[in-house]
């Protein structure tokens, strides 16, 4: 009982290496996109103000702080304080929610669709570069890959 313990079963050792390698490159690739990205985006615009914008012009539905939160895995206070950001440079419509006056509803306002817009038109290139670099043939299935590891990590937070 005690050696199978202490033995190291080699197929676990192999898979915590693929997962260690793999988290390893999601990681790096994640950083790397990061910094492009927000290099390239209009002056003044973060990268969070540009994922809540896309987010909320992609849903094209009011959302609450609350569900903005969840969807981007932030404390409340840290999607407020984004949400007041993107509402001083009139990016978004913030409104009480009529049936509970304790929430409100946000929507990307006329202006934060130009601001979208104009960001998408400066990072496209970009990532459409990256991909080409890389290829086509070689992203296209990972692709499925991805989506299936962020639906199960999704899973269990």
């Amino acid at each position: 009982m005690i050696d199978r313990l202490v033995t190291p079963n080699p197929m676990n050792q192999q898979t915590d290496s693929l997962a260690v390698a793999l988290f390893s490159e999601i990681l790096t690739v994640d950083q790397l996109a990061r910094n492009t990205v927000a290099k390239a985006l209009p002056k003044g615009m973060e990268l969070s103000h540009f994922s809540v914008l896309n987010h909320l012009a992609r849903a094209q539905i009011e959302k609450t702080p609350a569900q903005l939160a969840q969807t981007f895995h932030l404390t409340r206070g840290a999607m407020t304080n984004t949400l007041r950001k993107l509402e001083n440079s009139g990016y978004v419509h913030i409104r009480p929610d009529w049936e509970d006056a304790r929430s409100k509803m946000v929507t990307i306002s006329p202006a934060g669709f130009l601001a979208r817009d104009a960001a998408m038109a400066a990072i496209a290139p970009i990532i459409a570069r990256a991909v080409e670099k890389v290829g086509f043939e070689t992203v296209r299935p990972i692709l499925p890959v991805m989506r299936e590891l962020r639906i199960k990590l999704s899973e269990e937070e």
